[in-house]
């Protein structure tokens, strides 16, 4: 993941308040490693593995007797108390062994359905929002930029007052100057550009007004 210096923070700092010079817009900035832990993910991998185990067996029932027959070096055949124990030891030893492996957090990530990940970092940026912005504004007009470093998608979350005068197609541009440097690995540059891109729609929509005041701190939040 992106480590931020005191140095990108001063530099998002400055174009937050570069960007709400002209307007009466908030903007927020939160940066985050992941957004989920995804521990359903990995349950379910396990489970899927123990199941087609138990399939495979059922399909090949040698892959159940040879073990047997090796394990406990018997010329009898085998009894089925001794093949059904032996089943659910192997199963549960593959139950945990996939827990043990899903632990890995950059194979979880890369196993988890993209879908999945796109609700996530979605209702985890509405989460935030809500609870660090949402209404905090005289006029509702506070943004949220947020990026998931891990699940490598960003949302951008708006107050009422923005949804009802601006098109969501309008912020594909913030989206795009976002997500093109922060790929490259211009984490803070992406970030800033992005600003740039809603500070102008954000002045063109709700111009600043005299008595306007700066309601939320203009700074870069990491999660």
């Amino acid at each position: 993941m992106h480590d931020m210096t005191a140095e990108d923070h001063k530099r998002v700092s400055a174009a937050i308040a570069k960007a709400e010079l002209l307007s009466d817009g908030e903007i927020i900035a939160v940066t985050t490693d992941q957004s989920d832990k995804y521990h359903d993910v990995a349950l379910h991998f396990a489970v899927l593995a123990t199941f087609l185990w138990l399939g495979a067996v059922s399909i090949w029932p040698s892959l159940l007797s040879e073990p047997y027959n090796w394990i406990f070096k018997s010329w009898d055949e085998p009894s089925m108390q001794g093949q059904l124990t032996l089943l659910l030891g192997i199963a549960l030893a593959l139950f945990l062994g996939m827990l043990a492996l899903m632990r890995y957090m950059p194979l979880r990530l890369a196993l988890t359905p993209g879908s999945t990940k796109t609700r996530r970092v979605r209702r985890r940026a509405i989460d935030i929002y809500k609870a660090g912005a949402e209404r905090r504004t005289i006029g509702r007009t506070g943004i949220l930029i947020y990026l998931s470093m891990g699940e490598h998608r960003a949302e951008i979350v708006h107050d009422d007052a923005i949804s009802e005068v601006v098109e969501p197609d309008t912020w594909a541009e913030a989206m795009i100057a976002l997500l093109g440097p922060v790929k490259e690995g211009r984490v803070v540059d992406g970030i800033c550009d992005c600003i740039e891109e809603i500070g102008d729609v954000l002045a063109e929509h709700f111009p600043k007004s005299s008595d306007d005041t700066n309601e939320i701190p203009d700074k870069l939040i990491e999660l």
